[in-house]
């Protein structure tokens, strides 16, 4: 599980140094690199078992579905492998820059099951509106849950 916030550089060449904590975790076992993915204001770095489950939900998706195909696509084509090098970086392609708002200073934060990469102002916006509305958003969770709680039993 990836948890912590880390401040770092992403270099004239588009690379990124990875938290030590974190690479061991985004390697893992396995030889296929994490993926790194586009979100919709930030980028997500997930290791490769983790992202084969979100594709697997994409996957299970109707094909007919104009709304699922828009998904599919946001994420198939805003997603790249990302092998981590021998001196811990990763190489964040410029559309993916770009995409994120991310220039030389970036926050690189672990959130449970992935590593998310924002530019300082947009993590700050959004951490700040979550902590105004913290109570409302434990509640609204909390009652969903039940709710399917309910469904299952």
């Amino acid at each position: 599980m990836f948890r912590g916030r880390h401040e770092h550089t992403i270099d004239v060449k588009g690379r990124l140094s990875i938290p030590r904590v974190f690479r061991g975790e985004l390697v893992g076992g396995g030889e296929n690199p994490p993926m790194l993915v586009n979100q919709k204001d930030h980028l997500a770095l997930f290791p490769a078992e983790e992202w084969a489950k979100e594709e697997q939900v994409l996957l299970e998706m109707s094909r007919m579905d104009p709304d699922a195909q828009r998904l599919r696509r946001f994420y198939a084509t805003g997603s790249t492998p990302c092998p981590i090098d021998t001196q811990g970086r990763i190489l964040v392609p410029a559309f993916l820059r770009d995409h994120a708002g991310l220039e030389k200073n970036v926050v690189v934060a672990g959130v449970l099951e992935r590593v998310e990469i924002w530019s300082p102002s947009r993590f700050e916006e959004s951490h700040g509106a979550t902590v105004c509305g913290l109570e409302d958003i434990q509640r609204s969770v909390d009652t969903r849950q039940s709710a399917d709680r309910g469904r299952r039993t």
